[in-house]
């Protein structure tokens, strides 16, 4: 597995977030999702990273910085055929990795409530993240879960 810096221009990636913008609207109400487009994704605060075996795209994760000590993960999706292969974790440490090396204090993030997103409940739980209530505008929702972790 290999974790590259990516600049979002490549048709995978395109495709990767298409499925994952469309994953995300047939279990979240609209008001309820948070995901980021490609546009979105390239703003200056934001670090987007894909994960690739050779020519072969396994996933992406993005680490947006909300202020000097405190970072959100954003767009943390794994393709479809690469699940349960440890492409999620990989790119969590990666994440982590980058947000100590940034002097992060916090790393936070939005997810949803639902029964499909427990794989992902399970995966920050054990990198030791834990619940929390709402953080950078977001707002009390049944559909979200929000997580923190100190670092």
């Amino acid at each position: 597995m290999e974790i590259r810096h990516d600049d979002l221009r490549g048709p995978e990636i395109a495709a990767l977030l298409r499925e994952h913008l469309r994953a995300l609207a047939l279990l979240s109400p609209p008001e309820s999702m948070h995901a980021l487009d490609l546009d979105k994704l390239r703003r200056p605060d934001i670090t987007f990273w894909s994960v690739w075996e050779g020519p072969e795209l396994m996933g992406c994760g993005a680490l947006k910085e909300l202020d000097p000590g405190h970072g959100e993960i954003k767009s943390m999706r794994t393709a479809a055929a690469h699940l349960r292969k440890g492409v999620a974790a990989a790119l969590l440490r990666h994440m982590l990795d980058e947000a100590l090396s940034r002097s992060y204090r916090r790393l936070s993030l939005e997810t949803g409530s639902m029964a499909a997103f427990a794989p992902a409940h399970s995966l920050y739980s054990r990198f030791g993240f834990r619940r929390c209530g709402p953080f950078a505008g977001y707002v009390e929702d049944p559909n979200s879960v929000f997580m923190t972790k100190e670092l």
